[in-house]
Parts: structure tokens; sequence; C-alpha cells
């Protein structure tokens, strides 16, 4: 399979990461963090204006319709770059939207940079398990009244639109009886607790109270939304694992920049063979986690969705595994200091950390990839 990628692919990445480099510094991005907000429109700005925002969105609606190996490149330099903007939260929105179809004003919206969105999805009880939805939704009149509570909603308090998972039918934990929804959210009863996680992005737990919304924010059928959900939560897991790789590779060079200036005995540290050895363990993880989310970001675009789930949980499982070592080994290769805010380092693992939590961490996945059909028979070995 040739993974290499077309010359408007690199262009693109390239120009994101220039300005990165020029407008995003790690001392830029601490002041956004420190903000009231939590993010900046200057930046949101510049990155609708690079076309970023418009890249996978349909060509009907503004947008270049940008495969998943597109957005790869994208999300990788992001990782590397610690941008906290909304722009993962949105664009996984808007995938929802692209699924479900009818939503065409709100994908235009998002391409042109005047709408962030947010997916209220997971719930206190849920833990990864997306199908566990207490959130209600009842028929009233022409339209539905949502009762519920989403929790960790990343960027929920920043998204003038919100991305809502809930029960219209079924049990609890039922695929069957999903419904999605398209929530603003300055609607009434509609209430946001925003705050900052730990890797400085900001999330939000957000309790919906009657709120009534018509039945034109429905996405897809009443009740048939689980296959969109499905089919999005693995897009988004697809992105969280081009965005860790960016973040491992940026922590990797810190690492090896640091062994070749930090002197002890005379000597720099880089130099000693028990550390180039875990330099080079570090560096296979490195390169496995990026086979692995290179393949995921092809197979999102499959057909075959058992493939796709398949590919995207050994991604996943992966990456989330590369995550943890090649971080842990990077906060201890640099000491004392690999855990101060005062370096890049320290703020790539803590997104890391949170990035193996999001939309199913390793456990989840593993356990998800041997629930597949033909696991057991040995299928994949």
């Amino acid at each position: 399979m040739d993974f290499s990628f077309k010359e408007e692919q690199l262009q693109f990445s390239d120009a994101l990461k220039r300005w990165v480099a020029k407008d995003y510094s790690f001392e830029a991005r601490k002041k956004i963090i420190g903000s009231d907000s939590g993010v900046s429109d200057a930046a949101w700005a510049a990155l609708s204006e690079l076309g970023m925002l418009a890249l996978p969105m349909p060509q009907e609606q503004g947008g270049f319709d940008g495969s998943a190996l597109d957005m790869f490149l994208v999300m990788q330099e992001l990782g590397r770059g610690l941008v906290v903007e909304p722009y993962f939260a949105t664009v996984l929105g808007a995938e929802f939207l692209k699924l479900g179809g009818g939503h065409a004003a709100l994908l235009e919206q998002v391409a042109s940079g005047e709408l962030k969105l947010a997916c209220a999805l997971g719930e206190r009880q849920s833990r990864h398990d997306l199908a566990d939805i207490a959130a209600t939704a009842a028929a009233s009149g022409d339209g539905y009244v949502i009762d519920g509570r989403k929790s960790v909603v990343i960027h929920g308090g920043q998204a003038a639109s919100l991305i809502v998972s809930a029960r219209s039918s079924g049990e609890q934990r039922e695929p069957s009886g999903v419904s999605l929804f398209v929530v603003p959210s300055d609607s009434a009863g509609v209430q946001v607790t925003d705050y900052r996680s730990v890797d400085g992005q900001r999330a939000a737990d957000i309790v919906f109270d009657k709120v009534q919304v018509p039945a034109s924010a429905l996405i897809g059928a009443p009740g048939a939304g689980w296959d969109i959900l499905d089919a999005a939560a693995d897009y988004g897991a697809g992105l969280l694992c081009a965005e860790a790789l960016g973040a491992m590779e940026a922590i990797f060079a810190a690492t090896l920049e640091y062994l070749k200036t930090r002197n002890q005995f005379g000597a720099p540290i880089g130099k000693f063979q028990a550390l180039q050895h875990r330099m080079a363990d570090m560096y296979i993880h490195l390169e496995q986690a990026r086979s692995m989310a290179l393949l995921a970001a092809v197979k999102l675009g499959s057909s075959d969705a058992q493939e796709r789930r398949r590919v995207v949980s050994a991604a996943k499982f992966r990456v989330g595994q590369a995550a943890k070592f090649v971080g842990q080994q990077a906060v201890q290769l640099h000491g004392g200091m690999g855990v101060t805010d005062e370096l890049p380092a320290a703020h790539h693992f803590k997104r890391l950390t949170m990035i193996e939590l999001s939309l199913g961490d390793s456990d989840h996945h593993l356990a998800r990839f041997i629930a597949q059909p033909g696991f057991a028979q040995g299928e994949f070995a």
C-alpha cells in the first residue's frame, strides 16, 4: 500500500506548520490557555483563512471534500503545535451532519469558520460506551423535548451548536433507539458548566432541562442514529490517532535535543548507552503508531463497517500504548524538568494522556477489536 502524500496535501500541511511556528508559539499558547475563554478568536480566524475548516466539508457547502488522509496531516500538525482551538470538536460535529444529511446550511457555516460545534455524547455512567445513554428525547408536537446530562463535552462551552445523543426508545445500553440532534447552545433549558481540562483545553458538563427542539434538529432518522454515531466516533478516533502522532513526534524530538545538550559527568547524557537504548525503544513505538494511524486514516473511508471498526480499534489501542510509553520515557529522561509547565514536553504528555481517554481508551478498543466478527476464528491472525 502506497502511503506517499500528494504535493497538495504536503502544501496544506506546510502552511499549517508555518502558521504554528510563526503565530502559535508555546508562549502564545500559554496566554490563550490562561485567558477567560481558553481559546483565541484570532487563531480560529487564521485556521479558517488557511482553509482548515473548509478542508473536510463537502464542495456543495463551500468545502474541499477532504478525506480522512487529508485530515491526518492537519491533525498531526495540530498535535505537534499543541493547538487548543475547538477544531477537532467542530470537524467531528460536522461529520455527524455530513453522515446524517439535511443540514447543508450548518455545514456552510462550519466551512466559512462562522460556526463552532461540540459533541455532547458521553455521560457520567457511560464511560466509553456511547450506547449507554440515559438522556431522553420525547416526541412533543412537531418536535422533541430533550432531558439529561452530558459530561466532559470537549469545547462544549465554546460551541454555538451541540451534537447531542439521546434515547427516544429502547433500553439504556441498546444501540437501537438512539436519536441524534443538533441543538443551539443558547436554547432555553441548556445549562453549560465550562472548565479547563488537564491538558489545557476546555470542556464542559451540560444539562438539558426540557429543551425543546423542532423535528428539523434531527440528524438522520429518529431512533436510528447508532450507525451514524458509531461511524462518526470512529472518524474522531482516527483523527485523535493522528494528533497523538504529532504530539509524540514533538516530544521525541524535544527529548533527543535535551539528551544532546544536558551534560553529566563531563559529557552529554545522550552518550550513555542505556539512554540511547531507551530512545531507540521510543522510536520503535513511534513508528509502529505511525503505521497504525495511517492505516486507520485509509480505512475510515471503507464501506465495510466491520473492517473500519477493526482497524480503528487496533490503531487506537496501539497509539494509546505508544503514547503512554513515549510520554513516560520522555518525562523520565528530562528528569524533574519533565513534569514542569515550563517545558512543552510536559504539555504534550498531558495532551497524550487526554487523547488516550477520549473516544475509548486502550482497554476499551482492545475489547472492541476482540469482539469483531471473525476474531475468535483466527481470521485476523
